[in-house]
Parts: C-alpha cells; structure tokens; sequence
C-alpha cells in the first residue's frame, strides 16, 4: 500500500514537470524512500526539491514513518535511460560493449542506438609515419554494457 502511494505520487510529479525523467526508485525495508532523476536540461536542486516535497507533503507521518532521499545520478553515473544520452550529445562517452571499449563524441542518439565519432592515429597506406583518421561507430543500446560521460577539464 505504502509503495503503490509513492509511486503514484511520483508518477504524478514527474508528469507535471515532464521535463524530468526517473532513472532509479526503491524503497527499503525501513521505509527508506531513495529516488534518482535527471532532466532534460540538466537538473537543479529546486528540480530535487519539487519532487521531494510532491511526496512528503501527501503522505501522513502519523501513518507512515519513512525517510526520503531525491537525487541526481551524478557527473561520474553510467547512463541508463535513452534521453540522458540525447541531453549528452557532443560530449565524450566511454562506452563498453561485450567484446570492445570505445571513447568518442556523442554525436547522435536515435530511439535505437547512438553514434560515436573519433579519431586514431593510423599506419599510413603508403611510406612511412601515420595519418590521422576520423572513425564512427553506430552501438544499438542493447549492446551498450556500460555507458559514461568522460569529465575533460
């Protein structure tokens, strides 16, 4: 009864503000309630704040004893949900496949996969040295193990 409250009262926060998006939702066996978003735009504090409070404020303390805890996924956070890698294009993702590892600029993200751009250096096809050679790589979401936003300072 308690988690079908929260998550009715989450639903409806999120669809008030649809610029907002869940990335993770649990709660404890201590009622301890902890709720991951992100925003299309980035997200503020006043984003974490207006979820917060569409919760808290609907739900009796006199009847439930619960803890609340809204939160960003975090600069260093794998990506998980399709819009966080559309709010990340033009930026360095490392992606690991099953089998390869790949860092590029995020240049395009489709409702089935992404497209990563980079360059290599290269043996040139003739004589000596090497060439630089840009290279792209389409990556369903499927074969995507783990995806991060590489931090350049």
């Amino acid at each position: 009864m308690f988690k079908t409250k929260v998550t009715d009262l989450l639903q409806a926060a999120l669809e008030e503000r649809p610029d907002l998006f869940l990335i993770d939702f649990s709660i404890g066996s201590d009622n301890h309630i902890k709720i991951i978003i992100d925003g299309d735009n980035g997200l503020l504090v006043e984003d974490c704040m207006f979820v917060s409070r569409a919760i808290e404020h609907n739900i009796d303390r006199e009847e439930h004893d619960f803890s609340l805890e809204v939160m960003s996924a975090g600069a260093t956070a794998p990506l998980v949900n399709k819009r966080q890698y559309k709010k990340n294009l033009e930026r360095t993702l490392k992606v690991k496949m099953a089998s390869d590892e790949i860092e590029g600029i995020l240049t395009e993200a489709t409702d089935k996969n992404i497209t990563l751009e980079w360059k290599v250096r290269e043996p040139k096809p003739v004589g000596k040295g090497k060439i630089t050679v840009k290279k792209e790589a389409k990556i369903a979401y499927e074969d995507i193990v783990e995806a991060k936003v590489m931090i350049k300072f």
